[in-house]
């Protein structure tokens, strides 16, 4: 009778932990729509587009809503934050201490279009990111360069192929050992703009819209797509962007 009862109870305890381990998520994500400029139209599409990522690629995705939250304790529970069109100082002193602990500790960060017009004179963010916006021309069509197609994530985009979106131009490189993977072909689109004193004539030969690279004992992850709504229902953006999300989060090319 003990026999028949030790058996029961193991078998629940395995039972238990079966189930314990079927619902671990591949990783956790935090994402962050902060912003202290402008706000962008398709922040709301892309929170949904990423939460549905979250449900179609089995990982879990919380919304930062508490701006006293970002401790060190509440993040260590992430494997990856994303800033999605993020835009201005976001972040104290201290919550940028707390960032920067948190990628050094080995996690990963991913930039969504204007997180790259986010923090200026955080100059460990800005080498995170790799390159910050400068200006861009008005909404344009114009043709994707893949620069690696190794890179998870490629397969719905391809040389020529048409896309619409904001073509952000960058500043200088803050920190070399950026990997491009995707580019915008400037002879396919107008860069020419002026804002006031302040001008963009192009980037040239190889104007990045998306790299990665480690940094500072983690990895990170940006790219330039994102700025219009219907981007984020897009098969191959959402492709091109959950596999940054997930070597951000995980450091697998799969």
């Amino acid at each position: 009778m003990n026999f028949r009862k030790i058996f029961l109870t193991a078998l629940a305890l395995q039972v238990s932990l079966c189930f314990t381990v079927v619902a671990q998520k591949q990783f956790k994500a935090l994402l962050v729509t902060t912003t202290k400029g402008w706000h962008h139209e398709s922040v709301h599409a892309g929170v949904l587009a990423i939460q549905q990522l979250g449900v179609r690629n089995f990982f879990d995705v919380s919304l930062f809503e508490n701006p006293n939250g970002f401790t060190d304790k509440y993040l260590e529970q992430f494997q990856v934050v994303i800033f999605l069109n993020t835009t201005g100082d976001i972040l104290d002193s201290a919550q940028q201490k707390v960032m920067e602990r948190y990628i050094r500790s080995g996690k990963g960060f991913v930039g969504i279009h204007s997180a790259s017009d986010t923090e200026y004179d955080w100059d460990w963010y800005t080498k995170l990111v790799g390159r910050m916006f400068h200006i861009h021309p008005v909404i344009q069509t114009a043709k994707l360069n893949i620069v690696d197609a190794t890179f998870p994530g490629m397969q719905g985009l391809s040389d020529g192929k048409l896309w619409t979106d904001e073509w952000y131009e960058f500043g200088p490189e803050k920190i070399a050992g950026l990997k491009y993977i995707l580019a915008v072909d400037e002879t396919s689109y107008d860069p020419k703009v002026q804002w006031g004193e302040k001008k963009g004539l192009g980037m040239g030969k190889l104007h990045p819209v998306a790299w990665y690279h480690n940094y500072d004992g983690g990895r990170s992850f940006y790219t330039a797509l994102g700025h219009l709504p219907a981007i984020f229902s897009d098969p191959a953006y959402l492709n091109h962007l959950y596999a940054g999300i997930f070597w951000a989060a995980t450091g697998k090319k799969n």
